[in-house]
């Protein structure tokens, strides 16, 4: 496309904080703690270890504590994504001594080997934004103990046929690198482009879509779009890839996979022992 690459980075966390101060409620979090149970087929997670890489609002961290998991630890390499998982620590679940917040990077091989090994690890969308998808990947499977629970979401190059991955890639670039009066504009382009598809007689449609938004994972369809057009690094990934590095290479298996209209989520479960690693901080 020749735009070329940016240093600059989408402000991730300044995106969640703002979610939360806006959007945080019980019935998100309810509706985060269904849509996770209910993909992982699980009705709890009592005596399960839960790590959440990228914890971006800290919903989904809260919505594990509340279904048992024991010990929660979520990282982020964003300052703003921490501070706001805290804020929905002490706002939400103060009690919870057993729930560990931290900066961390995921490319970080020293900090992961620190953080010992869990029975389920979680990175919803999260991975693709690194800036380096397959290390990132590697690492955090390293986190899962044996027989345990890898549960991740990735940008699916499958998908995006038109427009192609190489679109978006540059919309996020042109995105991180403009002014705050031409993010706004790029919003509405999308929303003008994309969710009303140049048609005006879509906006009833769209204003009950993103009423009805909060109902799949319990998050906001404004902050979504903000980070689809603005989430920069980014790298996609084709389905097949990701599942041949996890089977052939990690030593894991395949138990659930589900392609959506971006990401495609993923369920593996290691079936060979990982290294040793220290028990939990």
């Amino acid at each position: 496309m020749g735009y070329g690459m940016t240093e600059e980075r989408f402000a991730f966390g300044k995106n969640w904080h703002r979610f939360v101060e806006a959007n945080l409620n019980e019935e998100r979090i309810g509706i985060s703690g269904s849509y996770m149970m209910n993909f992982l087929e699980l009705t709890e997670l009592t005596g399960k270890s839960f790590l959440d890489i990228g914890s971006g609002s800290g919903i989904h961290s809260l919505a594990a504590v509340r279904v048992g998991a024991n010990p929660v630890m979520s990282f982020d390499y964003d300052p703003d994504s921490v501070a706001a998982t805290k804020a929905v620590k002490e706002t939400m679940q103060p009690a919870a001594d057993f729930w560990m917040i931290e900066q961390g990077s995921v490319l970080d091989s020293e900090y992961m080997q620190s953080l010992g090994q869990y029975d389920l690890v979680y990175s919803w969308g999260v991975l693709h934004h690194t800036g380096d998808q397959w290390t990132a990947i590697r690492n955090a499977s390293e986190r899962v103990a044996t027989s345990g629970l890898f549960y991740l979401a990735l940008y699916s190059a499958d998908v995006q046929i038109d427009p192609p991955p190489e679109y978006w890639l540059e919309v996020k670039q042109r995105y991180v690198a403009a002014g705050k009066w031409k993010r706004n504009w790029m919003v509405l382009w999308y929303l003008w482009r994309f969710s009303l598809c140049k048609n005006p007689f879509r906006l009833p449609a769209l204003l009950r879509t993103m009423k009805e938004y909060q109902k799949s994972r319990g998050m906001s369809y404004l902050t979504d779009v903000r980070d689809w057009i603005g989430g920069w690094p980014m790298e996609f990934s084709h389905d097949q890839d990701v599942i041949d590095l996890f089977e052939e290479e990690l030593g894991f298996e395949l138990v659930k996979i589900f392609q959506g209209e971006a990401n495609t989520e993923y369920l593996f479960r290691r079936v060979t022992s990982p290294i040793p690693e220290a028990k939990f901080r």
